[in-house]
């Protein structure tokens, strides 16, 4: 079922194709549409077949996940040197401007996400057939996912339920986050009461889904209690749990497991290139993770990019079975295997196991180090159960319970039970999370969100909350939208 989702992405990506380098957002998200509305939607097929579209913008979001740890305190960027990949190095180094083309394809992909869900919703009436509501709930859930995403980076967003058109960018405000949140929130109740806890696919959403990333917006908003009722209810009456085997999270056996709530789907059977990175339908930030020059056994080479720092490595305590998953030391895996391998910039000597590639027998096209299947863990069951402890302990609700969701993922890490309560036990809830969800592209929100960017080199309060609207998207507007603050 992995297979058809994925297969039938690739074939929609042509009819709806995605560039990173055109005009703006608008432009780019309208003028490649190839089929129009009085052609389509006129039977079931055209609607699942455009839900597949909405999906395929997902893969985009491997730049998301590795920026979300650059630019925490996590890792540093590393690569071959202190020129490579420019746009992520002066994140991590905390002085990016609004001239930065990753920033700018974060911006492109969401909103071309945005636009293709926005063109199911908008004919959403014009043919009935037995099922529909499914699609469109897993299409509002999409684009509460995409907004979400452009909210957390940019904060105040164009927003639109229909499809953006060229022009908007000159008249369509920068809407509050208060209101990018409200659709979200409406999209993701809608999508949860709809939807059932099993998929009709692997890879596509669920109620348990949308109950998570719902959870997850409110605990951003610091809605405490909304956050704590939709998490405990996702906690006792959903499907999930935690895999007794924690070394097998991330490996393809892991994959869509027990503990995954929602993942990205992503294959080795679509070739890639550095001239198109879109073209891959692997998951691009798997190789860009990758040992440099390296040869041996398990992994493959890659371009040692988000490499982890001592910091976070000693963030683990004694006995702590997720470090050896987590974290790769290449000198000691070198020394117990014989491996080879070479140093690139920032080499703490640590690499992100989690996301590296894997040795694998594949026909994959074009560069094998961006064509990597690793599916991404988008929602895990251990975060939904640390921000149901988040939201229990903050909200002044209940430690009881807050310890108690804690201490489940805390168990089976071999770790001692936390008694603490109050702020001592917030605290130890962050430092869970980070030790927890390390590699996966979370930290540096968790930090902005809770008032802890300080910890984070160069950050500059009041600025770096948020990241600048690309340089080219202010110019678009005509004076229409506002740079952020401080950029």
């Amino acid at each position: 079922m992995k297979n058809k989702l994925i297969n039938l992405m690739v074939v929609f990506t042509i009819l709806f194709p995605v560039s990173g380098c055109t005009d703006n957002f608008i432009n780019e998200r309208t003028a490649p549409y190839t089929i129009d509305s009085e052609t389509y939607f006129n039977s079931e097929s055209d609607y699942y077949n455009a839900l597949v579209g909405a999906y395929d913008l997902l893969q985009s979001s491997y730049a998301n996940v590795i920026l979300g740890e650059i630019a925490s305190n996590n890792t540093l960027c590393g690569g071959e040197n202190a020129t490579d990949v420019i746009g992520w190095q002066q994140i991590d180094d905390m002085i990016h401007t609004p001239v930065n083309s990753n920033l700018r394809d974060i911006w492109g992909y969401m909103y071309a996400g945005v636009n293709r869900t926005n063109y199911i919703l908008e004919f959403q009436d014009k043919t009935d057939f037995e099922g529909k509501e499914i699609i469109i709930a897993e299409t509002r859930f999409l684009r509460a996912y995409y907004y979400f995403e452009l909210v957390k980076w940019f904060g105040p967003v164009p927003l639109k339920e229909t499809r953006f058109q060229v022009g908007d960018e000159t008249i369509i405000p920068r809407s509050p986050v208060e209101d990018v949140y409200a659709l979200i929130e409406a999209d993701l109740i809608f999508a949860s009461n709809t939807l059932s806890y099993t998929a009709p696919q692997i890879g596509r959403a669920t109620k348990g889904s949308a109950e998570a990333l719902l959870g997850k917006v409110y605990l951003y908003q610091e809605k405490f209690s909304e956050a704590a009722i939709v998490l405990e209810n996702l906690i006792q009456n959903g499907p999930y749990g935690l895999e007794v085997d924690y070394s097998s999270i991330f490996e393809t056996q892991g994959e869509n497991g027990l503990g995954s709530v929602f993942e990205v789907q992503y294959t080795d059977g679509q070739g890639a290139s550095f001239d198109c990175l879109q073209c891959s339908e692997g998951n691009v930030a798997v190789g860009f993770n990758g040992i440099r020059d390296y040869t041996g056994s398990t992994f493959t080479t890659g371009f040692s990019f988000n490499v982890p720092t001592q910091d976070v490595v000693d963030e683990f305590e004694a006995g702590d079975i997720r470090k050896d998953v987590a974290i790769l030391d290449i000198e000691a895996w070198a020394a117990d295997t014989g491996a080879m391998f070479g140093t690139g910039f920032e080499h703490t000597g640590f690499f992100n196991r989690k996301y590296l590639p894997r040795i694998r027998s594949s026909d994959a096209q074009g560069d094998l180090r961006l064509t990597n299947p690793n599916n991404y863990r988008a929602i895990r069951f251990a975060d939904v159960l640390l921000m149901a402890a988040e939201a229990f302990n903050r909200g002044a609700i209940s430690d009881d319970k807050a310890r108690l969701y804690l201490n489940r993922v805390r168990t089976r890490a071999t770790l001692d039970d936390v008694l603490t309560s109050g702020n001592a036990l917030r605290d130890a809830i962050y430092k869970e999370r980070r030790v927890e969800l390390v590699g996966e592209g979370h930290h540096f929100f968790d930090l902005v969100r809770t008032g802890r960017g300080n910890e984070i080199d160069g950050f500059s309060p009041n600025k770096h909350e948020v990241f600048p609207i690309p340089f080219e998207e202010i110019q678009f507007s005509n004076g229409n939208w506002q740079q952020n603050t401080g950029y």
